[in-house]
């Protein structure tokens, strides 16, 4: 082979092996882009972690959860003054603050979920607002639980543990955008989510977060499995 057919043979498996490079990385950004396993999620959001939810919460988070009831019936009285009533009646038991049956906490799998925000913090949201359903999944960590979003511009990952039959307590924090790294609980309190998991229905659970740090005063997130 002459020195220019040489060259010419460097040169393309050079850009052979830089494509093949770049779709590695392409795929592990991808990967990274989305919620990461369970496991590992878990371990990112809180590297250590204990059956007892109360000595892991925050000051602030375990008051978030303590005053549930005023901020629901707050943020419910504002989206219904602002003409959601029928579509918050048509939920069903999703909207009953005191629905919650046995099993609280859903088994293992891939569900599908959606998000309804209540209560406007700042201009730019409504008193009610609904997005379209998104995949999520709860995978068995033993003691515990673990719940992740892969999807969308706010993606709240974390822990779920065992409070009572009726009752699942979720401490996690929020990724937002296309971040590609899991934030600790604990170290930004605009970002540290408390909430709280119940089955409302048959196969229906909703994750409850009152007084999120942004756009509201409650979001609920309602948990089905997934379709097909």
């Amino acid at each position: 082979m002459s020195s220019d057919g040489t060259g010419r043979a460097r040169v393309k498996g050079a850009i052979v092996a830089s494509l093949v490079l770049g779709a590695v990385l392409a795929g592990c950004a991808a990967a990274a882009a989305g919620l990461p396993p369970a496991k590992r999620s878990a371990q990112a959001v809180m590297p250590k972690v204990v059956a007892n939810w109360r000595s892991m919460a925050t000051d602030a988070d375990r008051k978030r959860l303590r005053d549930w009831r005023a901020t629901w019936l707050e943020a419910v009285a504002r989206a219904r003054k602002s003409g959601a009533g029928a579509a918050i009646a048509a939920e069903g038991a999703l909207f009953d603050p005191d629905r919650a049956l046995a099993s609280a906490l859903p088994p293992a799998g891939t569900y599908q979920c959606r998000t309804f925000k209540l209560g406007a913090r700042g201009t730019a949201m409504t008193d009610f607002t609904a997005y379209p359903a998104y995949t999520c999944e709860v995978n068995d960590e033993g003691e515990v639980a673990s719940f992740h979003t892969m999807a969308g511009g706010q993606r709240p990952v974390g822990i779920l543990f065992r409070d009572s039959g009726s009752r699942a307590v979720f401490l996690g924090t929020l990724a937002i955008g296309d971040e590609t790294k899991l934030m600790a609980y604990g170290r930004d309190s605009t970002r540290d989510i408390i909430g709280y998991i119940e089955r409302v229905g048959e196969k229906r659970w909703r994750l409850v977060q009152p007084a999120p740090a942004f756009e509201s005063l409650l979001n609920i997130i309602e948990i089905t499995p997934a379709k097909g």
